[in-house]
């Protein structure tokens, strides 16, 4: 008999840090796909969902679609937005009939405003639907803060391997293999989960240099190479701007069947989490500091990179804080770009004005105050766009993205992208939506912390982060106003 498996999905990395609450139009504007749409809309691309449905054929399964619903990071979702989407989903499940399995789509740090686990509360209501007998998977970001109830009732648990994440087709087609060994009777897979007293750790999840997250996972190979048993293994770096009680590293093995040898490596590997928590691979430097670097390194050809890790969306930040763009301007930088600079309003008055004009306007600085103020500058409207692109690079490849109407700001040297809708910038597209081509200036400054590396770092002369607080994603944590954690914790307490 053919196995009816339904596929759905729910991502959020929330940061509670953020006044921005996350509605259902957050997910509109990002992506919010029912039903027959999700086929084409996904198919083909280097993400999750595209493997399921790569799965469900490949092994003659019934897909049972749902919903697929993803919004750019910001503050808790509203009561009214979590439940809209959840209820959907779980009725979904309900009405679907026999079903053997079910793939999730899901990040694991979702906060909504009546639930600090917005996964497990989902996971909780979907096993209450089908009881125990029907197979729960789910594909994780590493930067979920997993708890103990999405442990509890997913059978199944697989977290990316790589940060940035280029590998989410990959480990969905894994876990798509497990789920084939499980429906066919060969396994009985169970999660099991380990943490300790930290809100930061495994080098945020890196592995785009060796460090303590490759050492870690290579130790989750050899812990699978060395037991049958073991059906995955994964390390998740957590997402620390979270003031929830279950936040940061975990450790989590898929074992086969109920034994405690899978618990014991799911400790050890957490311990091992916890004696690497001070290493870092990257260093955070000032503006001042980054755009020295960037004069003497950028070149085109070959530009000099800036990442703006405070204000990162791809974490919740504004997209609009001015610190580092603001340092461009006033250091005169000369064949200069950012992208993507997060302001409708400036968009609109640069669509209004037209292409060529010269206007004097406010850019940034609106979202919230505290990092800063808006820049008062005047500049030539060099492009004008209604924001439509398709991911090239090695992230999300063939994922379409809208960004609303979209326009190039120069000032002095400096161009700026301005978007109407908030995106971390991790693809070279991001630019040439704003009519620049990457490689044809010296420097570039991306609002991203780490997943603009698989686009940008082959094209760099150098690649400088810069953290001087301006955001909600600022590395100093102890800095942050956390008060429901458990204390003591590290980084806040504990050495």
């Amino acid at each position: 008999m053919t196995k009816r498996v339904l596929i759905a999905g729910f991502k959020h990395e929330t940061n509670t840090f953020s006044i921005l609450p996350t509605t259902l139009q957050s997910y509109e504007a990002r992506g919010y796909v029912k039903g027959a749409e999700i086929v084409p809309f996904f198919k083909g691309t280097n993400t999750e969902v595209a493997a399921f449905l790569d799965g469900c054929t490949k092994h003659g399964w019934e897909p049972v679609l749902s919903l697929v619903a993803d919004a750019t990071p910001s503050g808790k979702l509203t009561k009214d937005c979590y439940e809209t989407i959840a209820n959907e989903i779980v009725a979904d499940v309900a009405k679907a009939g026999k079903l053997d399995a079910i793939l999730l789509n899901l990040h694991g740090a979702m906060v909504a405003e009546h639930t600090d686990d917005g996964e497990g509360t989902l996971l909780e209501r979907i096993r209450s639907k089908t009881g125990p007998d029907v197979l729960i998977a789910a594909t994780l970001d590493l930067h979920a803060n997993v708890t103990k109830a999405m442990a509890k009732h997913a059978d199944i648990l697989v977290s990316y391997r790589t940060y940035p994440h280029i590998d989410m087709y990959d480990i969905a087609a894994e876990t798509v293999e497990i789920v084939k060994r499980a429906l066919d009777g060969e396994i009985k897979p169970r999660t099991y989960l380990a943490r300790r007293a930290q809100i930061y750790g495994a080098d945020d999840g890196r592995t785009t240099s060796p460090g303590p997250m490759t050492e870690l996972l290579d130790r989750c190979a050899k812990i699978r190479a060395s037991d049958a048993g073991v059906l995955a293994a994964s390390i998740n770096g957590g997402f620390s701007w979270a003031d929830i009680r279950e936040v940061g590293p975990t450790a989590q093995i898929v074992g086969d069947g109920n034994d405690p040898r899978f618990q014991a490596y799911a400790e050890s590997l957490a311990d091992e989490i916890w004696e690497g928590r001070h290493r870092r691979t990257v260093e955070f430097v000032t503006v001042a500091e980054a755009l020295k670097r960037a004069r003497t390194v950028g070149k085109v050809g070959k530009p000099a990179v800036l990442a703006d890790f405070a204000d990162n969306p791809g974490g919740g930040g504004y997209g609009d804080t001015t610190g580092l763009l603001r340092g461009m301007i006033e250091a005169g930088l000369e064949s200069a770009a950012m992208a993507a600079f997060y302001d409708p309003e400036a968009a609109a008055a640069c669509h209004k004005a037209g292409l060529g004009a010269t206007i004097t306007l406010k850019l940034g600085g609106k979202v919230d105050p505290r990092f800063g103020a808006p820049i008062e500058a005047t500049g030539t409207v060099t492009h004008l766009s209604d924001g439509h692109m398709i991911i090239e690079g090695p992230m999300m490849r063939g994922l379409s993205l809208e960004m609303g109407p979209t326009a190039t700001l120069k000032i002095g040297g400096v161009e700026v992208v301005i978007n109407s809708r908030r995106f971390q910038n991790y693809d070279r597209n991001f630019f040439r939506a704003g009519g620049i081509e990457p490689t044809e200036r010296s420097v570039l400054a991306v609002k991203s912390s780490q997943h603009f590396r698989a686009a940008y770092a082959p094209i760099a002369s150098e690649v400088i982060v810069v953290d001087e607080g301006g955001g909600v994603m600022s590395n100093n944590l102890p800095k942050l106003p956390f008060t429901r954690v458990p204390r003591p914790v590290f980084p806040l307490d504990l050495d």
